[in-house]
């Protein structure tokens, strides 16, 4: 992606967003304008005005400086503003801060970006009004978890993972919910993540009798690892999580390789339409481009089905399908999105692509 190149593009949604409509809707746009987390801001920034643009409603763009303080601070410009919801929020410490005073002011608050459970479990307990785009940090595990069960059930199966916290928990949850089924793994371990080879944990597997390997860690060691395996002829199927979506670097991976992973939101049919008109200002759809358009739809549409049944925009989030970039979207009882995004995909090409069917 280029940003700089889209500077010009973005200063100019950000100013027609900002300009008042007569039947519009009034949406706050949380995201970093500066610091470390300034790119991932733009992409935020970029798809909601966009969106906020195209539906003739008003916007309010706030700093997110990923602090408590800071997350006060947003929620008092919110509510100055006038803004009826707020979107964006890339970091846990600002919603700590802000929700509070949105709960007081009555502005939901969604996120394209916060996966925190114990977040959400505050804000249901404190009556929060969160609702959250992004899939809750157990998801990724779920689907692992059942298709494992549905694919590898019969097989000689190994998990392994790098020692990171995302790792080691991914793995451990798996290994627990297979165990609760009576699955036992003929062989776990923690490897050293970043070699150059991994053929003595290649080895290992074949001794132990692994035929089915789910990784919990980067996509650059699943790559390493499916590349020894292959040249010491041992056939591993394998299989990783959300990690695996990387640059295809220093050593491409291999076809076949598996990953639990969210889909490539650009490749959705639903957002055809929303990547043609971006493409046609000048807009790549990179990143939380698309999830930020998104969230500025469900926005709209929550705030003007609110308007026509005179209720509080709130009570419009739960239950309701909302049609968006990235397909159709609806929200439980706890707040988070009722379809689990994650995704058994398989790599093809240059691409992951969906599997469609189970493979053995």
């Amino acid at each position: 992606m280029n940003l700089l190149r889209r500077l010009p593009l973005l200063f100019a949604l950000l100013s027609a967003a900002g300009s008042s409509y007569a039947a519009g809707i009034h949406i706050g746009v949380v995201a970093p304008q500066g610091g470390n987390f300034a790119t991932l801001g733009a992409e935020i920034t970029t798809g909601a005005n966009f969106e906020i643009q195209a539906q003739k409603d008003a916007a309010t763009v706030i700093d997110e400086p990923c602090t408590e303080d800071g997350g006060r601070a947003a929620a008092e410009a919110l509510i100055a503003a006038k803004a009826q919801i707020a979107i964006g929020f890339l970091c846990t410490e600002t919603l700590e801060g802000a929700l509070p005073r949105l709960k007081d002011a009555g502005i939901p608050a969604v996120t394209v970006s916060v996966r925190s459970r114990i977040l959400m479990e505050d804000a249901l307990k404190n009556g929060w009004p969160l609702f959250r785009l992004a899939p809750v940090d157990s998801a990724e595990a779920a689907v692992a978890i059942n298709t494992i069960l549905k694919n590898w059930a019969a097989e000689p199966m190994a998990l392994i993972d790098d020692g990171t916290i995302h790792g080691r928990e991914l793995v451990g949850a798996i290994r627990n919910a297979l165990e609760e089924k009576g699955l036992k793994p003929v062989f776990t371990d923690t490897y050293r993540p970043g070699q150059d080879q991994q053929i003595a944990l290649v080895r290992r597997l074949k001794k132990a009798g692994a035929t089915h390997v789910f990784i919990g860690g980067d996509r650059s060691d699943v790559a390493v690892i499916a590349r020894d395996a292959k040249s010491e002829n041992i056939p591993l199927a394998l299989m990783g999580g959300d990690a695996m979506r990387a640059a295809d670097t220093p050593v491409p991976l291999l076809e076949g390789v598996q990953a639990i992973a969210l889909p490539d939101y650009a490749s959705l049919p639903a957002a055809q339409q929303t990547i043609q008109a971006m493409r046609a200002g000048g807009i790549e759809p990179d990143g939380y481009i698309l999830p930020a358009a998104a969230a500025a739809q469900i926005a709209s549409q929550a705030a003007e089905g609110a308007k026509a049944e005179n209720k509080p925009v709130t009570d419009k989030f739960v239950g309701t399908a909302f049609q968006t970039a990235i397909g159709p979207i609806s929200f439980g009882q706890n707040h988070e999105v009722t379809e689990n995004p994650y995704r058994l995909l398989e790599w093809r090409g240059n691409a992951f692509v969906p599997v469609t069917t189970p493979s053995n």
